[in-house]
Formats: C-alpha cells, sequence, structure tokens
C-alpha cells in the first residue's frame, strides 16, 4: 500500500472517529411534550420527525445549546397554539438549529425547520388555517384572536441547512410563523441555506427585530394571510448560484392566496432592510437570471411598507401586481419612501408589466416627495463588502449615501417599536452581526455549549516581519483566554484547537486575512480541564503550542 493510500486511510478512520464523537451522544426530541421542558447546554440533541410543544408546556433552551435535524423523517421542532419557546442565546454563545451530517457535508433540505403557532388574527375565513409541509399543525385564534398573543422569546438563534420538501410546493421554511401575536419576542434570529423561504409570516401581529436571511433558496422574506407586523434591520444576502423555479425574491407579499381583500389585510411595515442580490454589477453574467427576479413582489392586494432601506444588484427592483395592490400604493397604503435602489439590470427599478389602469408606477417611486435615491450601480452605494459571500461587510463607508436619508416621519414608522436612524439600510456605524453570525457554517465543528470567539486586529508599528504564534494568556486559564499571532503578508489563515488525541475541538479563524497582529478569543466553557493544543495555519507556515484548561 502507498503512502498516499495510508493517508487516505487515516483520513478517513479520523473522519469516521469525528462523526462519532459528535454524534453519538445525542439526545432524541421526538414525538410531542405537554408539560415544561428545559434542554441542558452541556449536552446535544436531534430532532426526530415532528416534534411538537403543546400547550400549556414551555420549552427552554439554554444559551449555546446545539440541537440537530435528522433528514430522513424531516426533523422539525413545532410550538403550537399556546405553548411557548424560551430560546434565549447570547452573541457569544448563540443558539444552534443544524444539520447532522458531518461537516463538510451539510446541503440545504437537510431537516425540516422550526415552526410556531399562535393565536393571534390571520385572515382566512373561520381564523384557521394548518400549516403546509404536512405537519398537521393549526394555527389562528378563530372567532375571539388574541393579536397580543405571547409565544415566547427567541433571540440569537441560528437555524442552517433547513427547508425540507415534504411534497411539490409544500416546502418547510426556516421560521415558519402563522398567527404570531406580538406579546411574542424575535431578535437576532439567522436562517442560512433553507430549502424554501427564511422567513414566513402567515397572518399575525409579531414584530421582529435584527433579522438575517442567507443563501436561502426561495424567498428571503415571505408575507402572507394578513400578516400586520413589524420589521426592522433585516439582511438577505442571495448566492448567484441559488435560485428556486417559482422564481427567487427578498420580498415576496400576498393578501391572500386569490389576492382578495379579505380582512385583516397584509400590511406589514418594514424599515431599515437591506437586500443584497445576486448582481454585483449590472452587467452581471454570473448568476441563473430566469430564477431570479425581482427585489420585491407585492400582489394580491397586500398593503406594503418599505421604508429607509437598500435594494441592490437584483435584474428588477419592485414589481406592485395587481388591481387591488396598485390602489393601495395610490391611496398611500402601499409605501416606499426614503430608500435606496441601486444596480438594477438596465435600470429597471420598476417593473411595470401589470399596473391599475393609468396607474404610472415609475412617477409614483420616483416622486421626490418619497425621497428615494436611485444609482445606477451597486458600488455606487459605498457598501463595506457586501456580496461576499463568507464574510460580508455591509457597514457602509465614510461618503456613503446610506449613511444619511433616513426619515421616520411617516406613520407607518412614527412608532414607538421603531428607533429612528439617520442611516438607510440595516446597518450603520456599528455591525450587530459580528461574532454570532456565521455566514459559512459548513465545516464547523460545534461542541456544547456553542462558543463564538471575535478576531480582532491589533495596533501595531509597520508590518511584522515574520510569522509568529504566541502562548495563550493566561495561561494556565478558566474558561477564556487569548491567542496572539501575526502574518508578515496577507493570506488565509486558520487557528485551530485539538485535544491530546488529535481531535477539532474549535475553530477560531478560517478565512483571509490581511497582513497584520491579531488576537483572538478561546472560550472552553463546556470542556473537560486538561491539555489542549492550538494551531496557526498560513501559507507555507504551520505551528503547534499546547494550553492548560484548569476546572
Amino acid at each position: 500500500m502507498t503512502t498516499r493510500s495510508l493517508r487516505w486511510y487515516a483520513a478517513i478512520a479520523a473522519l469516521l472517529m469525528l462523526q462519532s464523537v459528535l454524534y453519538a451522544q445525542l439526545i432524541e426530541l421526538k414525538d410531542s411534550i405537554q408539560t415544561d421542558l428545559k434542554l441542558d447546554s452541556t449536552k446535544q440533541y436531534l430532532l426526530k420527525g415532528f416534534f411538537k410543544v403543546k400547550a400549556p408546556a414551555t420549552l427552554t433552551i439554554p444559551a449555546g445549546t446545539v440541537i440537530y435535524g435528522d433528514k430522513d423523517s424531516k426533523g422539525s421542532l413545532i410550538i403550537e397554539r399556546g405553548a411557548k419557546i424560551m430560546a434565549i442565546g447570547t452573541a457569544t454563545h448563540p443558539i444552534v438549529f443544524t444539520s447532522s451530517k458531518p461537516p463538510g457535508q451539510r446541503n440545504t433540505g437537510d431537516w425540516g425547520g422550526v415552526l410556531i403557532a399562535g393565536n393571534a388574527s390571520i385572515n382566512v375565513p373561520g381564523g384557521v388555517a394548518t400549516f403546509e409541509g404536512g405537519v398537521g399543525v393549526q394555527y389562528g385564534g378563530g372567532a375571539t384572536p388574541n393579536d397580543d398573543d405571547n409565544s415566547g422569546v427567541m433571540r440569537y438563534v441560528r437555524i442552517e441547512y433547513s427547508g425540507i420538501p415534504f411534497a411539490p410546493n409544500s416546502e418547510i421554511n426556516g421560521l415558519t410563523m402563522g398567527g404570531v401575536g406580538r406579546g411574542t419576542t424575535l431578535e437576532y434570529i439567522m436562517v442560512t441555506r433553507n430549502g424554501d423561504d427564511s422567513f414566513e409570516w402567515f397572518g399575525g401581529t409579531v414584530n421582529a427585530k435584527y433579522l438575517i436571511s442567507n443563501q436561502c433558496v426561495d424567498d428571503d422574506f415571505d408575507t402572507d394571510f394578513g400578516f400586520r407586523g413589524k420589521l426592522q434591520y433585516l439582511i438577505g444576502l442571495r448566492n448567484p448560484n441559488i435560485a428556486d423555479v417559482s422564481a427567487s425574491h427578498a420580498m415576496e407579499a400576498d393578501n391572500d392566496a386569490s389576492g382578495s381583500l379579505n380582512t385583516p389585510r397584509s400590511n406589514p411595515t418594514i424599515s431599515n432592510a437591506t437586500f443584497v442580490g445576486p448582481m454585483k454589477t449590472t452587467s452581471s453574467t454570473d448568476y441563473d437570471n430566469v430564477n431570479f427576479k425581482r427585489a420585491a413582489h407585492w400582489r394580491r392586494s397586500t398593503q406594503y411598507g418599505l421604508h429607509n432601506s437598500i435594494i441592490l444588484g437584483w435584474p428588477l427592483g419592485i414589481f406592485i401586481d395587481g388591481k387591488n395592490t396598485a390602489t393601495a400604493a395610490q391611496g398611500d397604503t402601499l409605501t416606499l419612501r426614503n430608500s435606496i435602489l441601486a444596480g438594477i439590470k438596465n435600470n429597471k427599478y420598476f417593473d411595470t408589466t401589470s399596473s391599475n389602469g393609468t396607474f404610472d408606477v415609475n412617477a409614483w417611486g420616483t416622486a421626490s416627495a418619497k425621497g428615494n435615491t436611485f444609482l445606477a450601480e451597486a458600488a455606487n452605494v459605498q457598501l463595506t463588502d457586501p456580496f461576499n459571500l463568507t464574510t460580508p461587510n455591509f457597514m457602509p463607508q465614510a461618503g456613503s449615501p446610506a449613511l444619511s436619508g433616513a426619515d421616520f416621519s411617516h406613520p407607518r414608522v412614527a412608532d414607538q417599536f421603531f428607533t429612528a436612524t439617520t442611516f438607510r439600510g440595516a446597518i450603520g456605524n456599528s455591525d450587530w452581526t459580528a461574532n454570532w453570525a456565521v455566514w459559512n457554517p459548513q465545516n464547523i465543528v460545534y461542541t456544547s455549549p456553542y462558543t463564538v470567539t471575535s478576531v480582532r486586529e491589533l495596533t501595531e508599528i509597520g508590518t511584522p516581519s515574520n510569522y509568529t504564534l504566541a502562548q495563550n494568556y493566561p495561561n494556565p486559564f478558566n474558561p477564556s483566554t487569548v491567542i496572539n499571532f501575526s502574518l508578515p503578508v496577507s493570506g488565509f489563515v486558520t487557528v485551530k484547537v485539538y485535544d491530546v488525541v488529535g481531535r477539532e475541538i474549535a475553530t477560531l479563524v478560517n478565512g483571509f486575512q490581511q497582513a497584520g497582529s491579531y488576537a483572538v478569543d478561546f472560550d472552553a466553557t463546556g470542556l473537560a480541564g486538561g491539555v489542549y493544543l492550538y494551531r496557526l495555519t498560513a501559507g507555507s507556515f504551520s505551528q503547534v503550542k499546547k494550553m492548560m484548561l484548569v476546572k
């Protein structure tokens, strides 16, 4: 047997050992519960089939908990009407729902998703409907809805590689909300590579802040059945190679499937969103131009409101589709204010395919009183690096038109829920995605509880002359320590932590870094005391050092 063959077999053996270490001790969550259940962040869990939390139970998920979804059984978490979820993570210890496939093998549609049913009003006759996706759970408050209904809290939560199709045109979204009331708290939630929509609201009144849709297949944010919530600080990032045959959008909005005027009428209000499409330039050809359609498809009698936001890099801008929707625009119950549209192919900011008689959608959208800005190329918005699929940066550069122009005087956004800003788009001078958001989680080896480290550049005079990997400080440590390293040239860098038998415990750095000196935090909460190794790899340079965790 050749040396290369021996190495190959050793690599396979190591991968199999890693799989057994990661997944042998999973605790299954299956069937249903009707009494309170609190998970343990030092353990890991597997969703098997449709795991239902029934009234009056509360499911509590501590910060840092990792929950995998089973593909064969379409593993999904369903919070039924009258039940609650208390999933409260932190920026350094987010809660993660992810694929049960090993690192490197995760893919879109590896499990189902998270669904929440509430008792708020929806516009379906009778006030009650059943979730799509075959889960068999109803939502909506019926004849006596409660728009202040409380389904719990989700904060600092990531949902990765979900969206398995139950049947054609019947997929499960990343986070599905049916009749969820405004007593529910939704903040800092990221959906990555979902097989259908990242977020979909079926009626209800729930408000939310800090939502990220990362490279989904279909729509980033979808609203139906009389949804009337308020949403602020939204990011949608598209992969130019991933789009749905049904047509992919940043925003898809209906009143209902037939476009009726059933009440309550869909009336969502969004402020401070950044919707990044598949096109870096208007001449881009490296995207699926058949399946990517418009940034916004407002149709079927919706009364949408988009304010203080950014749309860039889409084949088409906004499509106000159908008579009732156009009438809403003319009557200012469908609104577009103080937003930026940039890098739209052929400057087609508005789709005029369908309108209401003499309705001039271009005149409507470009009227100076509305405060909207139209720029030829996405680069004119001067965001730092919005099209980067692994480490995007949506912060405006100095001189960016996004740093000003916001306005909160319109009645739709003159509301105590909205934080008034001067900037347009999701991010101003402070990046709320830092640390907890991971844009490419494909190769993460999750430990329990899951921690996020931050890499920060140190200010020094000049460029380092050599690669260096310093001894961590403090050492010994409990539970956290700092690792410093220096790079004389820019390049791809990894810093990884291993146990004494060579199993990878954590990836602290995995990406391109400029030449300079850096510090990275390592939090060993949840690990056993003992000796650990950490390795810096940069180009042909590689160095390993030991550190001691004392507990």
